[in-house]
Parts: structure tokens; sequence; C-alpha cells
């Protein structure tokens, strides 16, 4: 089924979509454009963008009437026009991508009584198309390239900044046509942050350094984490990191279409509780993700739905000692039915280097 059929599975007569938000735009047009707003009802689709985008959308999007907007046709008139041409009485918006002054204008201006609708908007992408897991196969492969490649660069004396600086060259280089996420890199005692920022540390001869980075693939993200040791590993890193990677192992090992998220979660958090670390692991073992990197369904404490088959979601759990150092390992799965397939190809046993 195409995006656009599922959109307009949502609606009656008198009903329509305003996608604001660029992932929806390209969810449902199949196709990426910076600035827009699109119109979906059942008797008739509309993109508007402006001159900068107007010849790309024309070329490349298809099932919408792609117009132009204007400084003398805005895009509150051009939506007005969509609205009296459908017979629109209602227009489901996206609340969690629009700011109160933007859904006050919308209020204000349009012919049309807008009702909240994101859920049900976004809810199609938890479930990947088979031409949408290629693209993210794709994504991961720079990724995995990227750190192949790096990891050649690590040595003393090298600071946080200009490895993460090394990591976001190597993806684009790659392939990557963008970036999912400022990329984490972090050492040393920095390592227990599990979102610390890259700054101006040096590395040292015995520190573990964590590495969250994604790329943006024909606007699908991928994303990895890797730690690895410089230098030596003492028994207590190798035992650590042991552990998380035996959480992640049992974590995938519980991941199926039909499990729930929480299962999952409770899977991979036993293996670390049992070592006695349980309190340092605090976020959730994974997320889904697409379009965005952080989508729902997620794998955690809190999910009691069954996650779907072909969801997309990542395998990350982590410990993070205060002060000491911390190791996280992140893949990402495609729920199957029997199982999962996990598309990160970069090794997972402890590298020193």
């Amino acid at each position: 089924m195409k995006n656009l059929e599922k959109y307009l599975s949502l609606l009656s007569d008198g009903q329509g979509l305003l996608l604001t938000s660029r992932y929806s735009r390209h969810y449902g047009a199949e196709f990426d454009i910076a600035e827009g707003v699109a119109v979906v009802t059942k008797a008739g689709c509309r993109y508007f963008t402006d001159s900068r985008y107007i010849e790309s959308a024309q070329n490349g999007i298809k099932g919408f009437e792609v117009l132009e907007i204007n400084s003398g046709n805005s895009y509150n008139s051009c939506l007005n026009d969509a609205i009296a041409d459908f017979g629109v009485t209602e227009l489901g918006y996206e609340e969690n991508y629009m700011t109160m002054a933007e859904y006050l204008g919308y209020e204000k201006n349009l012919n049309a009584k807008l009702v909240p609708m994101n859920a049900q908007i976004s809810s199609f992408r938890a479930v990947k198309e088979d031409w949408e897991l290629e693209i993210m196969k794709d994504a991961q492969s720079i990724a995995d390239q990227a750190f192949t490649e790096i990891l050649g660069k690590i040595k003393v004396g090298m600071t946080e900044k200009e490895l993460a600086a090394e990591l976001i060259y190597a993806m684009l280089k790659n392939g990557a046509e963008g970036l999912s996420f400022d990329p984490i890199v972090v050492s040393g005692p920095n390592s227990s942050l599990p979102h610390g920022v890259p700054g101006d540390r040096k590395f040292q001869n015995g520190d573990f350094i964590t590495m969250d980075f994604g790329v943006l693939y024909k606007g699908y993200c991928s994303d990895m984490t890797r730690t690895v040791a410089l230098g030596y590993a003492t028994e207590e890193m190798e035992k650590v990191y042991n552990t998380v990677l035996q959480a992640q192992l049992a974590g995938i090992a519980a991941t199926k279409a039909g499990v729930t998220g929480q299962a999952i979660d409770a899977a991979a958090r036993k293996v670390i509780t049992d070592a006695g670390y349980g309190e340092y692991f605090g976020h959730g073992y994974g997320h889904s993700l697409g379009l965005e990197i952080h989508e729902a369904p997620n794998c955690n404490a809190r999910n009691t739905e069954p996650m779907p088959l072909h969801a997309v979601a990542s395998a990350e759990p982590g410990i993070y000692l205060p002060g000491k150092f911390g190791v996280r390992i992140e893949d990402v799965v495609i729920f199957t039915e029997d199982g999962c397939i996990d598309i990160a190809k970069s090794p997972k046993n402890l590298i020193v280097i």
C-alpha cells in the first residue's frame, strides 16, 4: 500500500489532513522537500512549496497536485482554496509538530475546524515497508563503514571533538546525506554520561571511548553505538563491557513481533541487574527509528503493547559508573515473525586499540 493511501484510510468525506511536519510530508509524498505544507483529502491532495523547491517537488512528488506559493499567494490562501475545492470541514493536524503561534494562525485563518490527529498520522510509521527497510539497511551500512575507518584514527592525545569530526567526515564520505543526530563521542570518566557532548578532553591509555552516531540517507536514519578501549582494559572494564554485551544479546534473543517492548527491556535489564549493575542502567533498552531518530513504539519498561511486524528499533543497553566510565553497545534490529534481523555489521566484541 502506498503511504498516501494509508493517510486516506483515516478520512471520510469532509475530512482532510494538514501535513506541516517534514516527516509526514515526506511519508505521504514519498519525497523529501525541506519546506512546504500538504493537504490530503479523498477528493484530492495538494502539496504547496515555494520557488526554492518547486521544481524538485513537481518532478519528484506523485499523487499530489503541486503548487507554488509566493507573496501574492500565501500558504493560508492556498489552503483555503483546497478546503473549498475539496469540501473540507475538518482538518486533522500534527499537534506534536506545531507551535502555539502556528496553531493560532491556522485556527484564525483557515475555513475548517482543526482536530488534533498526530497519533493517527504518525502511527503508520511504526511498521516499515520493504523499500523502507532496504533504505535503512543502506544507511546502517554507511555507518558501519565509517566506524571501520575511524578505528585506525583513534590515538592517545586526540580529543573527543577531533574524533567526532573524523566520524562525521567518514559518514559523509561514505554516502551519508546528513546526520541522524549530533554524534556522541565521550571518553574516560566522560563515558559515564549517556548523552555527553564531545569536548576537549584528550584520550589516554586505559580509556573507554563511546561513540554513538548515525547517518541520514534518503530521509531515513541509522543509529549505532560502540565502546572501545584505548591501550588496555582493566578487569573491571572487561566485566562491565561483557555484561552489557550479554544484556544486549539477551534482549535481541527476546525480540520478536508480538512481544511487548516491556518484555524485551526486561530480558536485557535482568542480565545487568543480576550482575549487580541494575542501578547504573537508567534508560530504556531501545527506541524505534525511521524518518526520525526517535519514533514509537519503544522497547522500554513502559510499553506493554506488542511490537509490530517490521518495526525497526534500537537495541542499546548500557552501564554507566559515575566518575569512572560507561559502556553502551547499540545495534538496530528489524522485527520478524520468528525473531529479528540485526542490520548492524560492526563487531561487538571488546576492541582494544
